[in-house]
């Protein structure tokens, strides 16, 4: 094993300092979100900081980066509270990853690649057509970071979207289904594949898998 330490990660260049950071936490989830601006123009972005925050209610969170410069994501929500969040397939790649591009406020993502917005049962926001998974999410709170000036947005989860093959007897969906990607670091994308689900843990029970017999 190779020890980086804190003193060497400083002194590397920006770069190579992103790289490393971002890749060592681990995979994480691959997900486009669908604001609408008041004036009606969509806006669509790569994000992978989103995650689960609680089941009852059913809330998640994601963090945006400093507002010093045009955020749309963050403008659109705090105008009108809705924003969908859409599980990126392999087919999207290359189209997902291209929203990071920095243009210019009012630009729609959907209008500069082959992603589709779609609308969903009269909901304001837009869906991105194709995502085996998506939620529609409304403006709960935001919390300031002080450490690195990010915001984390807090929401409810209003609605959820899936493709009827992912959803198992016990509602547990089953992401490898939909072939719905990971990001590994900022434009790593992998693939995940299924390999089990374990019973709930108790102490002193050894786990036991619920889909390999006899284990």
């Amino acid at each position: 094993m190779k020890k980086i330490s804190l003193s060497e990660i400083l002194k590397m260049d920006k770069v190579p300092r992103l790289n490393l950071i971002n890749s060592a936490t681990g995979y994480k989830s691959a997900n486009l979100i669908g604001t609408c601006s008041v004036d009606g123009i969509e806006n669509v972005a790569i994000f992978s900081s989103v995650t689960h925050l609680g089941s009852e209610p059913p809330l998640v969170g994601f963090i945006l980066r400093p507002t010093t410069v045009p955020r749309d994501t963050y403008k659109n929500i705090k105008e009108t509270d809705f924003f969908t969040i859409n599980h990126i397939t392999e087919e999207m790649i290359a189209d997902a990853h291209h929203t990071s591009a920095n243009y210019e406020q009012g630009v729609s993502e959907f209008d500069e690649t082959n992603l589709t917005s779609e609308y969903l049962d009269d909901y304001k926001c837009p869906f991105v057509k194709g995502s085996p998974v998506q939620l529609l999410c409304k403006y709960v709170n935001e919390y300031y970071l002080n450490e690195n000036d990010c915001i984390h947005i807090i929401a409810s989860i209003e609605a959820i979207y899936a493709d009827e093959e992912l959803i198992q007897k016990d509602n547990w969906l089953q992401l490898d289904k939909g072939n719905i990607v990971a990001i590994n670091g900022l434009d790593g994308y992998a693939l995940p594949k299924l390999i089990d689900r374990f019973e709930y843990a108790r102490p002193k029970q050894k786990s036991k898998s619920m889909l390999r017999n006899g284990a």
